[in-house]
Parts: C-alpha cells; structure tokens; sequence
C-alpha cells in the first residue's frame, strides 16, 4: 500500500532544513530509500520511503522549493520531522542535483514542470559549482 505526503511548509534552522510530514507515516518504520523521482503532473520532487510492509512518497510541493535551493547550496541532506522523530533523507541531494540537470531544457517532463523547475533551480543551474 503507499503513503502519499505533501509536504508545502519548511524551515531552516542554520544549515538544518526541516520538514514536517503527515499524520499518515508510521513513525517507527520510515526507512529513507536515497532515491527520488518527479511527479510532473502534480509539480512535485517526489522522495521514496520504505514504511515496514508498505512504501511511502514525500511530495515537495513549489512552496518548498526554495528550501531545496538553499539544501543543495549547503550541501546537506534535509530532515524530515513526525512529532519528535526525526529523519535524515539520505541521497536527497544527489538524487535532487540529477533530476534538476536532467529536467533542465528536457520537454519530457512537460513544458510547464520544465520551466517551473529551470525558474526555481536557476541559481543551482547557472553556477559553476
């Protein structure tokens, strides 16, 4: 069976970027899977989780992506939070930095996702890093 999370809201605590997840994960059981794929018809960075018998999506939603932006310009793995649990996405930036490089010019993924994710990522885009 699969979770699906939305995740629209973050915050940045020095290099630490946090966010909350729904009720529906099992807080004992999320294992971070280090792999990440796109959900272009809903505008989403969509981060694979393993939960005991069942697999869960954490779907970042626009609203966050300016957090994925500072993530990969501090180069740290954000944390995802469940009332006091805590969990470090192993892979995000890796898996993240892929997709965006692979979106950029490719109509794939749809002309609107496209040029959505070559605005927000632009910075990441454009440098020499």
């Amino acid at each position: 069976m699969l979770t699906e999370n939305h995740i629209n809201s973050g915050t940045q605590n020095g290099s630490v970027i946090t966010f909350p997840i729904g009720e529906k994960c099992k807080k004992q059981t999320v294992t971070p899977s280090e792999k990440m794929i796109t959900d272009s018809e809903k505008m989403t960075f969509v981060y694979l989780i393993d939960e005991e018998e069942e697999y869960g999506q954490l779907h970042f939603e626009q609203a966050v992506w300016p957090l994925l932006v500072d993530s990969l310009k501090l180069n740290t793995d954000p944390v995802v939070t469940f009332d006091e649990y805590t969990v470090s996405l192993k892979g995000f930036i890796e898996e993240l930095t892929m997709l965006i490089y692979n979106i950029e010019g490719n109509n794939n993924y749809g002309e609107a996702f496209t040029s959505a994710v070559e605005s927000a990522f632009a910075d990441i885009l454009n440098s020499t890093i």
